[in-house]
């Protein structure tokens, strides 16, 4: 597939890889443009690029798009790739590229230009009768694209700010072949049964509300979930070393310029004044771990001091990129800074990388991972980055752990490894980091003392798990589209008595298996059984205790699992044992 790069130049690119996929996607987003500039010729261009798993493009439109109108883009849209329309590149000095898009009436490219410089030259593609202001990469005919959908049209503030118009974008994805645009489209459609909103809505474990954009509520069986999971980040950290503190969700400015938060992290930051004086809520826990190792004089005999925090952090998103609780404006990191020597490195990475795996192993994801190494705008020694790259680098090799190199694309105070998992459906998401920093233990002088009597700066580590806790919920309801292992489910066990006499019996066995620590109610309706059960399955609890007659006489229960359609009977103590064992062994099958 030949591709027309950022330069003019023309190179071979298959769709296998990002610069071939992106510019087939970025060619299908102008086709887009050029079905809507046919079909609705007042329509203004915003912009649109390529994205991770397709394109979209944003448009000022009087009422936007209907269903309707989208059918007839994507019938326009097949013409155009027909017509095997060649892809021409050309630039234009500033002033004359304003003047075009003045002619075309085209006000938001003229904002976009008038922002650059003006010796600045622009380049265009022009497909047939359409000329759009772009970059590029993009692929040299339309034919290419062979397989596309327009998939979904939101509201997007012009430049993502809320002080701009609303514009209406349309996304879409484009393949080579109609086989791989199926099996997307069939992930999309699966994707969308799985949607942590709705599911977490049905299940009661969290809402949102007008009065809080981007703040979530955990509901009581969302409360479970997220405290079952915190109970076990808990017992590994314990286990692993790592002490737990809880540092102010408030502090004042002074602490935020020494971190360099208030220079460039401000905008992101919630702020207020408490006695004449600013304050900040935290948007990381990192400076009030670094005024806890502070706190007393450490020496070479503590470390590796492993401080962990479950802390509720605040960042400000903008409200169009909120997105249930994959986007919030304040969650809970698990973070951990471990300060240690430079000969400590490896062994604690190797540690961290262990911890990591575990986790996932656990809730059954695969992941791949990414090591980011030093940018050109970055802080400390040369030698430094290296030694410290090095580390990371042994640490994964020791291990036999596959990784991929994002040359210069590291912190500008440290390198990092990022862990990318894999969910059921084959989507990936980025969770665990572990990031070495040398900028805050300088920043606020932070030491120890050598083996040598002398004053020495320890090495700093931040890293993740789960990274922001109400994202990986949302991640696990998707995942496992709300059948949650029942170590995991917030309800574990619904007891269905078939008659108001068996309400007894009921209640003693739910008192029993409560006494065992099992989560459980019982559903004493006066509906049919099959009713009671289906909406037992509706809530995707994973046992069901069918209990009449027979069962309160012979001291057992009549089990059904929550995918299946057979009844076992066990003895009431039979099945208390075996639900214990599979919560205590954190199983995750049924």
């Amino acid at each position: 597939m030949k591709v027309i790069m950022h330069d003019g130049s023309i190179e071979e690119h298959s769709f296998d890889e990002e610069i071939g996929r992106g510019a087939l996607r970025h060619t299908a987003a102008h086709i887009l443009a050029q079905a809507v500039k046919r079909l609705f010729p007042d329509a203004k261009l915003a912009i649109g690029p390529s994205i991770k798993d397709g394109f979209y493009y944003d448009f000022d439109k009087e009422g936007g798009f209907s269903n309707e109108d989208i059918a007839a883009l994507e019938a326009e849209m097949k013409k155009i790739v027909k017509e095997n329309l060649k892809l021409e590149r050309y630039t234009l000095p500033r002033d004359e590229a304003i003047k075009l898009m003045q002619e075309k009436n085209e006000p938001y490219k003229v904002e976009l230009i008038e922002d650059l410089p003006e010796d600045e030259e622009l380049s265009f593609f022009k497909q047939g009768e359409y000329v759009d202001l772009c970059a590029g990469p993009h692929v040299t005919y339309t034919s290419a694209v062979k397989a596309f959908k327009l998939t979904s049209v939101a509201g997007a503030y012009w430049r993502g700010s809320e002080k701009n118009k609303m514009l209406t974008r349309i996304y879409g994805t484009a393949f080579t072949n109609k086989a791989d645009l199926e099996e997307y489209l069939t992930r999309l459609e699966e994707a969308k049964k799985r949607d942590h909103r709705r599911i977490g809505k049905e299940m009661g474990l969290f809402m949102m509300s007008e009065e809080g954009p981007g703040f979530p509520f955990f509901l009581p069986n969302g409360m479970i979930l997220k405290n079952t999971l915190i109970d076990y980040w808990r017992q590994i950290h314990t286990r692993e070393g790592y002490v737990e503190v809880s540092t102010p969700m408030i502090l004042n400015r002074h602490l935020w310029e020494t971190s360099g938060h208030w220079d460039h992290y401000k905008q992101n930051m919630y702020t207020t004044v408490i006695d004449d004086t600013d304050y900040a809520i935290k948007p990381m826990n990192c400076p009030g771990g670094m005024l806890v190792y502070k706190s007393e004089p450490r020496s070479y005999r503590d470390l590796p001091m492993r401080i962990g925090e479950l802390g509720l952090v605040h960042r400000h998103e903008k409200s169009g990129e909120l997105h249930g609780l994959m986007r919030v404006r304040c969650f809970t990191q698990d973070d951990a800074h471990i300060f240690m020597t430079e000969d400590q490195i490896t062994s604690e990475i190797k540690g961290v990388v262990r911890l990591i795996d575990e986790v996932y192993s656990l809730f059954g994801f695969k992941y791949h991972v990414e090591l980011s190494t030093m940018p050109e705008d970055h802080i400390g020694d040369e030698k430094d980055w290296e030694n410290a790259t090095n580390g990371l680098i042994a640490a994964l090799e020791e291990m036999h752990m596959p990784y991929v190199v994002n040359e210069g694309d590291g912190a500008f105070y440290g390198p990092k490894i990022d862990f990318h998992l894999e969910d059921s459906i084959g989507r990936t998401w980025q969770c665990g980091t572990i990031q070495l920093d040398f900028q805050l233990p300088m920043r606020f002088e932070a030491e120890y003392t050598g083996a040598d009597g002398a004053k020495h700066r320890p090495i700093m580590i931040h890293r993740v798990v789960f990274g922001s806790i109400e994202r990986f919920i949302g991640i696990l309801i998707e995942h496992y589209a709300g059948k949650f292992p029942t170590w995991l489910a917030p309800v574990q066990v619904k007891l269905l008595p078939i008659t108001d006499r068996n309400n007894d019996y009921t209640d003693m066995l739910l008192a029993k298996l409560r006494e065992r620590g099992v989560r459980c109610e019982a559903d004493k309706r006066a509906e049919k059984t099959g009713y009671k059960i289906r909406e037992a399955q509706m809530s995707k609890v994973p046992y069901m205790l069918v209990i009449g007659d027979k069962e309160e006489q012979e001291h057992s229960v009549a089990v059904r699992k929550r995918d299946s359609t057979e009844t076992v009977t066990m003895s009431a103590d039979e099945f208390a044992d075996m639900i214990c064992a599979e919560i205590t062994s954190k199983g995750q099958h049924l």
